[in-house]
């Protein structure tokens, strides 16, 4: 997502990016199945070559980040293609990694071991799982890291500092604090515009999400953030206006800041 949502938007042959995709994630499909390290280094490397080589316009788009309840933000159907949605209407989109989930479940321990009287062993056990999904995702920071264009992704510990001042790492359910998180991490690279997609009457995402987006406003006054509900009786009319309403400010305010540079 990291490489192809950042060049499909610009790609000067319609398809390129999509074709670069596909071609890519049969090569790692075949790595997982076998889990040689020296060809996931190798995939690395070619797959991110390719896509920092795929010719691209030389134009400005507004960046959108999508952040949310797990399900609804990475599968299109969940969420009504939100990813094409907002790429037809002239942005480019930014979505976080899946990874980052799958470390915050593991991080969470530190805190439980911590406040809540949990068994340190469970401290240590996910102390190891995450420094092994670590090992694994450093070499992609690495490579990432060559190329400005694409950025890198940040440690779990950096992320769960991006909340504080804002709400406790003690909220865990669902999202959690991953997802105000995620929010504030866009925010300090420079996406200000954000829809924040959760189910309906989905709770704890409302607490972490709807409730958080006063106080990262108040921190981050360019802050863009539009909360869409998705659900099978919901009006995606409704959906599409507060989406195009966000990307109307968004549009506005990155012709703003290019008339002031």
């Amino acid at each position: 997502m990291r490489l192809l949502y950042r060049q499909r938007p610009y790609e000067v042959t319609p398809g390129s990016a999509e074709a670069l995709y596909e071609k890519w994630h049969a090569r790692a499909a075949h790595n997982v199945q076998n889990g040689s390290l020296p060809e996931f280094h190798r995939n690395m490397r070619g797959m991110v070559k390719e896509f920092a080589e795929l010719p691209i316009r030389s134009e400005q788009k507004p960046r959108v980040g999508i952040v949310g309840e797990i399900l609804v933000k990475y599968h299109p159907t969940g969420n009504n293609e939100l990813v094409k949605v907002l790429e037809s209407e002239g942005a480019e989109v930014f979505v976080p990694d899946l990874m980052d989930f799958l470390l915050y479940c593991s991080f969470d321990s530190f805190f439980k071991v911590e406040h809540l009287g949990f068994k340190k062993s469970e401290r240590w056990i996910n102390k190891i799982v995450i420094s092994v999904l670590e090992r694994y995702r450093n070499y992609a920071v690495k490579v990432l890291s060559q190329y400005k264009r694409f950025g890198a992704p940040d440690p779990i510990e950096h992320k769960a500092r991006y909340v504080d001042g804002i709400m406790s790492i003690g909220n865990q359910t669902g999202e959690g604090w991953l997802l105000t998180a995620e929010m504030v991490e866009l925010m300090d690279h420079g996406i200000n515009n954000i829809v924040c997609v959760q189910p309906f009457a989905c709770l704890p995402n409302h607490i972490v999400a709807k409730s958080m987006i006063k106080p990262i406003r108040k921190r981050y006054p360019m802050a863009n953030i539009a909360a869409v509900d998705y659900d099978p009786g919901a009006s995606e009319v409704n959906q599409l206006n507060r989406i195009k309403l966000m990307l109307a400010v968004a549009f506005k305010n990155m012709e703003e800041s290019s008339s002031i540079d």
